[in-house]
This record gives structure tokens, C-alpha cells and sequence, in this order.
């Protein structure tokens, strides 16, 4: 390894191209410290500095019998580090961007497109159940629930007692689950 550190940039480039573990370990080791840095005056994070270097040197590594690196290496490390910095910044802005704008759409507390669909779903499906009722179950019950009358008032009206309408009304609800818990697993799972 000691002979490595002697030999120029451009011939330490040309043993990595041939695929040279020592002296792709060498130009590491020579401009580890020094791109460190550079980037870290930029990021001032050290973990993301080490996933940027750790990027740009595993990058290198992978493409090095395709990759031309330039005759002026130094040159060509800060700019790959400058280029990888940069995309991190912007990467940074499409995350706050989205983060913001899910935010803003959280605190709108409007319903998504599928769930008002699915609500309408819900709508039919019991309305439907409700028709499939026995007509004077169907009557009492529409009567509890869309006009909101007591079991008293709807007993009163139709003339039996308030145990029916409420023997009625617990009926109803007996029925509509057991049809709509089929129908709710489906559409909410």
C-alpha cells in the first residue's frame, strides 16, 4: 500500500479502471477527508455527508471500467460531490413540498373521492336493506329514524303499544347489521 500513495492521480485512476482494490482504496483514503469537508460546510449533517461520500465512492467503484474519469480527479470528485449536494437539496424541497401539502390537505378535512363513494355505497346498501323490510317493520322504522319519533309518538299514531315499536325498531337493527357487516367488510377492507 505504501507504493500506492506515491503514484499520481491519473495512474491511480487507470489501475482502478482495471479493477485495482488498492488503488481504488488509495484515491478513497487521499480524498475522503478532504470531500468530507467540503461537503459538510455545505450540509452541515454529518450523516447525510457520509451517505453522499459513501454514494459517490460506491458509484465510482461500480462504473470504473465504463466511467472516464477525468484527467484532473480532484475536479472531478467535487463536482460529483457538489452535483450530489445539490440533488439533495432538491430532493429536500420535493419532500417539505409534499409534507406541506399534505399537511394543508389533512387540515381541509375534506372527504377523499373513494370515501365520499364508498359513503354513497353505504347510502344504497341501507336504504336497500330497509326496503327488503317487512312493511310494518319497514313503516316503524322509517318513522324512528327519518321523521325521529319516539316510540310513544309512533305507538300513538299507529295505534300498538310502544313495546311493539320498540320489539319492532331492535328487529330492524338486528337485521340491518347482520346485512350491512357483510357489505361494511367489503367495502372498507
Amino acid at each position: 500500500m505504501t507504493v500506492y500513495n506515491s503514484y499520481s492521480d491519473v495512474e491511480l485512476t487507470m489501475l482502478l479502471k482495471r479493477g485495482d482494490l488498492t488503488a481504488f482504496t488509495e484515491i478513497h483514503n487521499r480524498y475522503y477527508g478532504i470531500l468530507y469537508s467540503h461537503a459538510y460546510r455545505r450540509l452541515s449533517d454529518h450523516e447525510e455527508v457520509k451517505d453522499i461520500l459513501q454514494e459517490l465512492f460506491t458509484w465510482i467503484w461500480n462504473n470504473r471500467e465504463s466511467n472516464s474519469l477525468s484527467p484532473n480527479l480532484p475536479a472531478y470528485l467535487y463536482t460529483s460531490v457538489r452535483n450530489r449536494i445539490l440533488n439533495f437539496f432538491k430532493h429536500s424541497k420535493v419532500r417539505a413540498d409534499y409534507i406541506s401539502s399534505f399537511q394543508r390537505f389533512s387540515e381541509n378535512k375534506v372527504p377523499a373521492a373513494d370515501e365520499e363513494i364508498r359513503l354513497k355505497q353505504l347510502i344504497a346498501i341501507v336504504e336497500a336493506g330497509i326496503s327488503m323490510l317487512p312493511p310494518q317493520m319497514r313503516l316503524i322504522f322509517e318513522m324512528s329514524r327519518n321523521e325521529q319519533l319516539s316510540h310513544l309518538e309512533i305507538a300513538e299514531k299507529l295505534g300498538i303499544s310502544s313495546l311493539t315499536v320498540k320489539k319492532q325498531v331492535n328487529n330492524s337493527l338486528k337485521i340491518l347489521r347482520v346485512k350491512l357487516g357483510v357489505y361494511h367488510f367489503m367495502l372498507f377492507f
